[in-house]
């Protein structure tokens, strides 16, 4: 299937996992077209795609014909998602979505899903895994990165070292993250303060006192993190082959205007073995 054919999921199930986080899981006879088997990444992502209303798009939807032959008033609005698991033998994979009022595309859309409903997706692409020879790994993000760590712990071999720091607003944000590996979580509440406009990941991986050996470590979130904690990483600690670091979101962009300001940052994305 070409890159820019998407493929048609139905919502088959809802489920709230924190009061702002809410899981849907899709399937449906599109799931057959949807090919993932090649991407051993544990923080895989797709492109949701939002339709405009009242437009009749081709089917199979070929984003490469809808950009040359629809106007601008209909061109989908794509959304960047992590996939936080996939069951080829049930024909299902999940999204958990960060929902906050009425703010955005994705988000609100997600908030109102029931089963039945479609959503178009492309992808998905990816490029982190634990590996399995280091000496320790290390998790850093906000609950734009939830569902990559919990997939990324989830995949740890079994007694592996790791630590994750994970900034929420607060006690009941947290989450349970099963794994095979000896993992170390410490939540991180903001009280009352927005999300991006905190230094606790920052503080809290500078205070860390760091272990022995190679660690590997993956950093998303806010775009500040790229400034403070990636830095920090690399001056000595991390090396860059065994650093994940990618900006998910920035305070006050639209995904459109944070995919121009990321395209000019060159720290923006670090892929391991970059």
């Amino acid at each position: 299937m070409s890159k820019n054919v998407a493929v048609a999921l139905e919502v088959v199930r809802t489920e709230q996992i924190a009061p702002k986080l809410r899981r849907l899981v899709f399937g449906g006879p599109g799931f057959a077209a949807y090919r993932d088997r090649d991407i051993a990444a544990t923080d895989k992502y797709v492109k949701l795609i939002f339709l405009a209303d009242g437009v009749e798009y081709p089917e199979p939807l070929d984003l490469d014909v809808v950009r040359s032959s629809f106007p601008r008033e209909a061109q989908p609005v794509l959304r960047t998602y992590t996939i936080r698991w996939v069951d080829e033998e049930a024909e299902e994979l999940a999204i958990d979505f960060v929902v906050h009022g009425d703010e955005g595309i994705a988000g609100p859309w997600a908030a109102q899903a029931q089963p039945g409903d479609v959503i178009h997706v492309r992808g998905p692409g990816g490029a982190y895994a634990p590996t399995p020879d280091a000496d320790h790994h290390l998790f850093v993000g906000d609950e734009s990165a939830l569902p990559a760590i919990a997939a990324s712990v989830a995949a740890l071999p079994a007694g592996a070292p790791a630590t994750a720091f994970l900034e929420v607003d607060g006690p009941a944000d947290e989450i349970e993250l099963p794994t095979d590996g000896h993992l170390e979580v410490r939540w991180l509440h903001r009280e009352g303060a927005h999300a991006g406009a905190t230094t606790l990941l920052d503080d809290a991986v500078r205070a860390w006192t760091w272990p022995e050996g190679r660690v590997q470590a993956f950093v998303h979130g806010e775009s500040a993190l790229l400034k403070s904690v990636r830095p920090y990483l690399l001056d000595g600690r991390v090396d860059r082959k065994d650093l994940s670091v990618s900006a998910y979101w920035r305070v006050g962009e639209t995904e459109e205007g944070f995919r121009v300001w990321k395209s000019t940052q060159e720290e923006a994305v670090m892929r391991p073995g970059a």
